[in-house]
This record gives structure tokens, sequence and C-alpha cells, in this order.
């Protein structure tokens, strides 16, 4: 997981000054509306929308839309849509396996926009099955380095169900089971070690090994996918080594 998390990472760096930064907040904005219809709009009875809030606040998204998007959620004010979630599956070129989570009020659209991104991309759809069993649903922390050593997040989070503490250069990935998620996350802010996010996402069980050119066509598919405001997040289970990492970025 490794390439793929810290292209990730630096992708949202990226992401926060270029163009994407609209389609990011509305994304995120999304996020809590679901979370507050789900669980409601208190913050401390809702794990799910605080995580979602605190993940829009370190977008800088501002206070105003992240209150307006837990009271449209929660019903307090008019104007909210009836999301649902979708997963897609798919094969991306050389055969990395693509999971494409879709929160939208349109099943159609977002059908078309998940198939044409795939199809005019080298990808290929995949029935519903056949590629999620690739994938495991996993707790994942990002803790930013600063002064931290591997050893003191480890030792802030073992006891709270942790599996894995992961290097990724600029920051740490923390992972568990998804349903420790919360204990891992409040034994962080316990030990005083602030997080970038936190969510339950798909890590893969198995990984492709691509070379530049592999690297090349699979983020332009993901590009390609996560310009749909249905897309929420891609899941793939590709790795890229730091040097390919460095001729791709170059």
């Amino acid at each position: 997981m490794s390439g793929h998390s810290k292209w990730a990472t630096t992708k949202h760096k990226k992401a926060v000054i270029d163009a994407k930064r609209g389609k990011l907040f509305a994304k995120l904005i999304k996020n809590i509306e679901v979370a507050a219809r789900m669980g409601g709009a208190d913050v401390d009875g809702n794990p799910t929308l605080y995580d979602a809030i605190q993940k829009a606040k370190k977008q800088s998204v501002p206070n105003k839309n992240i209150d307006s998007a837990v009271k449209r959620g929660a019903g307090l004010e008019a104007g909210g849509a009836n999301y649902e979630t979708i997963m897609y599956e798919g094969y991306g070129p050389n055969g990395v396996a693509v999971l494409i989570e879709c929160l939208t009020d349109n099943r159609n659209r977002a059908a078309s926009d998940v198939r044409v991104a795939m199809t005019r991309n080298g990808g290929s759809m995949a029935d519903p099955g056949s590629v999620s069993y690739l994938f495991n649903r996993k707790g994942v922390v990002i803790v930013p380095k600063g002064e931290l050593t591997e050893d003191d997040v480890l030792g802030a989070v073992l006891d709270a169900g942790a599996e894995e503490v992961n290097d990724l250069g600029e920051s740490f990935e923390v992972l568990s089971e998804a349903t420790d998620l919360v204990a891992v996350r409040t034994a962080l802010q316990e030990a005083g070690i602030d997080y970038d996010s936190a969510d339950a996402n798909f890590v893969p069980t198995m990984q492709v090994e691509l070379d530049e050119e592999g690297a090349r066509k699979i983020f332009k598919l993901i590009d390609a996918l996560e310009d749909s405001d249905d897309v929420q997040n891609v899941f793939a289970n590709f790795d890229v080594s730091d040097e390919i990492m460095e001729k791709v970025d170059a």
C-alpha cells in the first residue's frame, strides 16, 4: 500500500492548491451531510460525523459551510439531498483491481460517469464481488510526522487495537480493524498526537507492482474517476516504488 498511500498523500496536498479544491470541498461537505443524516447532528454521539468534520476542517472548508451541511443532513435546514452509497468494481490497466465508492442522488448519472471514465482510460467494469474480495475494510488514520517517530505513534495506539504503523515518508499510516477506528483515533488524541484523517477504507490484500508507464495509466484513470462529483473514493491494489514515483512526479 505504501506507494499508493504516498501518492494519495502527495496528491491531496496538490489538490488543495489547484482547481480541484472546489470539488474536494463539495465531497467533504457531502460526507458531513450523510454522516449527520445517518447518526444525527450531535458530534459527541456520532463519531463518523466527528471524523467527517475534522477532515473538512483540515482542508480549510469554512465553518459556516460545515454547520449548514450538518443541519441539512440532520433535517434541521431545508435542501438536503437523499444520497445513497453505491460501490462499483472494475479493472484498470495492468489488471489493477479498482473499487469505486459513489455517494449520489442519481444512480444513473453515477453509473454512466464511472463507466465512461473506466472505458476511456483503459479500464473495464466488473461484476459485483469479482474485485471486492481482494480488499479488506480497515480503519486508516494518517498522522503527519513532524517530530514524531514510529515508536511514538505505535506506543500510543497499540492498546487501542492498531495492527500496524507504516512510514509513508512525510506521514505515518495507522491501520486497524474498521471497528477499532474510533478507539485508535481517540488514543492518538489522548496522547496529544495530531492526525490528518481517520477513515474506514478498503485496503488491498495483495498488490500489483507497476512500472512508470503502468503508474501513469492508473493515475490517469483514478483522476478521471475522481473528476465525477458522484465519486467519493477510489481504492486500487497497485504499488509504485519511490523511484518510479519520483519519475512520475517529475
